[in-house]
């Protein structure tokens, strides 16, 4: 993998998802496919598209003739403070907003079929190399989706997001592969459904998945009577980038409403949102931001975090940071006065772990009263270690805490762990911890580690330090299918590979009648190589049988199958 600066920093746990780019793997079909996606968006998206696309392209070196390799990517994209790895179709979306918070596009280095030129609901170069590549030369654009990246990959899921993901992931794998039955296709459309209308409550990350949908993908900007195209999902598909900007699909101005609209990978979307332009994403992104648990902090970020069951982080006041799987919430008047985790936990400040508080010395969960100390009108936390020594907390003196909840703290300091000036920890023996009746620690436990902080100022999801705590993204069991061409496919992409050897090298011009009889009596329903044939005869204003042939069958093609109409309309526009 050529690597850059951004590169080097990216964290151990992501690196499980990056793959090789099967960059021999490509068919020459696939690179003509590329090339008439590409050609297309040049003519079209350069009258509807952001001014910064067309910028983009050229300042990113994504090349319209053949499909871009990641070395040549990475060595481009250093300028502009990003980079690229590629990725076996859709990842976990906590982990693509991970790459995204570290300015890393992840690239799916698959290809969409040709049946699926227009649109294709899986992930694919053409997606990310042409869609979201480009735009991001808009410094502007690119902080926004940096700042989208960090704030999403902080959102609570819910264990149902999960299985969306995995359901969606099987269906575009399944769909993009050419050889599928319809059967298997049905089927998972079918669980996509079913797991899709059986959601609940939305968490936090299928709501930030919408706004990311319908701005980062299938954004518009601009007015709302006529509005430029940016999002990467418009920008990479031939069929919906015209489709989008007709009268049929209802345009709305960007709110944070956008959140609540849920999208369909499978269909056109029947109404878009348009921002005014760039600097507007990042006040609807704050003002999303505000409802989320990573700013709103105390009993509501506590339960989402036990709701997704899955690794979270509590930040109290004090600016410790507690890392692990939530359980459970003391509350009173809407104030977290306990909080409990289960399975291994940390602790840590400022995004590392402190010394001595792993995942292997609090394997079997972390608790801690939260507030402030009854009868102290400063928090404890910003006492100075000689006013810890007033009040008695010093190491080996006897402590009885009294919280102004009414929880009890009793035992004798061990040691006080203090950071940036504010006491974050104690550490107690022979403790006792009580609340309403109920003993929460006793002293044959060990020691106790209390937290110290008046108020739980930020919860979010993840691990404060992902390489301590061990976080890992595992690679998705099910891969993307690698697809074995028949002998029959095998000699189409020979044809394809011959008709781009005669335009890259100028010559051979004799050889095309030959090239045409093979592929009119072998391969009649292969409209694409036909019109490379074309072109490369208008381009020498050959005007004869040939052309003529061509011509026909092409539009012969448009009357078999009208799906093909546009596709082939307008390739004989970029033939002018």
């Amino acid at each position: 993998m050529e690597t850059n600066p951004v590169l080097d920093n990216l964290p151990r746990h992501l690196m499980s998802l990056v793959i090789d780019q099967p960059y021999n793997e490509y068919t020459p079909q696939d690179h003509a496919l590329w090339r008439y996606v590409m050609r297309q968006n040049v003519r079209y998206l350069g009258k509807v598209a952001h001014g910064a696309y067309l910028d983009g392209l050229h300042k990113t070196g994504i090349s319209i003739e053949t499909i871009p390799s990641m070395y040549g990517m990475n060595r481009i994209l250093r300028d502009i403070g990003w980079a690229a790895v590629a990725v076996d179709g859709f990842v976990p979306p906590s982990a693509f907003m991970a790459f995204q918070a570290y300015n890393v596009l992840v690239i799916a280095a698959d290809i969409r079929p040709i049946d699926q030129i227009g649109y294709t609901p899986a992930p694919d170069i053409i997606h990310e190399a042409a869609g979201h590549a480009p735009i991001i030369a808009d410094p502007v654009y690119a902080d926004f989706l940096r700042r989208f990246g960090e704030i999403g990959s902080k959102a609570f899921l819910s264990p149902q997001d999960y299985e969306l993901y995995e359901a969606i992931r099987h269906l575009s794998i399944v769909k993009a592969d050419p050889y599928s039955n319809q059967e298997s296709i049905d089927e998972a459309e079918k669980r996509l459904t079913d797991i899709s209308g059986n959601m609940g409550e939305p968490s936090e990350l299928a709501r930030i998945r919408n706004l990311h949908w319908w701005t980062v993908e299938y954004g518009l900007i601009g007015d709302l009577d006529s509005p430029k195209i940016y999002g990467a999902g418009l920008l990479s598909s031939i069929a919906e980038s015209y489709l989008c900007l007709q009268p049929s699909v209802k345009k709305i101005p960007l709110t944070i409403d956008a959140a609540n609209y849920n999208y369909d990978i499978t269909e056109p979307q029947p109404q878009l949102f348009v921002t005014p332009d760039f600097e507007s994403l990042n006040r609807v992104l704050d003002e999303f931001t505000d409802t989320m648990a990573l700013q709103r902090g105390g009993v509501y970020g506590l339960r989402q975090a036990i709701r997704s069951g899955n690794t979270g982080t509590a930040v109290f006041s004090s600016g410790l940071e507690v890392s692990g799987t939530f359980t459970g919430v003391f509350e009173k008047t809407g104030v977290p006065v306990y909080l409990k985790t289960a399975g291994p936990s940390n602790l840590n400040y400022n995004g590392k772990e402190l010394p001595g508080h792993d995942r292997n010395y609090h394997a079997h969960g972390f608790g801690s009263p939260v507030g402030g100390i009854k009868n102290l009108s400063v928090p404890l936390e910003d006492f100075s270690e000689e006013e810890l020594d007033q009040i008695g907390l010093t190491k080996g003196e006897p402590v009885n805490l009294e919280f102004e909840s009414g929880v009890f703290v009793t035992g004798k300091v061990i040691s006080k762990t203090i950071c940036d000036g504010h006491l974050v920890l104690l550490s107690i023996s022979e403790c006792t911890v009580s609340y309403e009746g109920q003993t929460l620690f006793e002293p044959g436990w060990g020691t106790f580690d209390m937290a110290v902080g008046k108020s739980i100022d930020s919860v979010f999801s993840g691990p404060a330090d992902p390489d301590s705590f061990g976080l890992n993204y595992p690679a998705p069991l099910e891969k993307t299918h690698k697809i074995q061409h028949n002998e029959k496919a095998v000699k189409l992409h020979a044809l394809y590979q011959q008709v781009r050897d005669i335009r890259e090298q100028n010559c051979s011009f004799a050889m095309l009648p030959s090239l045409w009889q093979e592929l009119e009596r072998d391969y009649p329903d292969d409209w694409l190589c036909a019109l490379e044939m074309l072109e490369l005869l208008k381009e020498k204003q050959i005007e004869d049988q040939l052309t003529t042939a061509i011509s026909r069958f092409l539009v012969s093609k448009k009357a078999e199958n009208p799906s093909l109409s546009k596709l082939i309309d307008d390739g004989f526009a970029m033939l002018i």
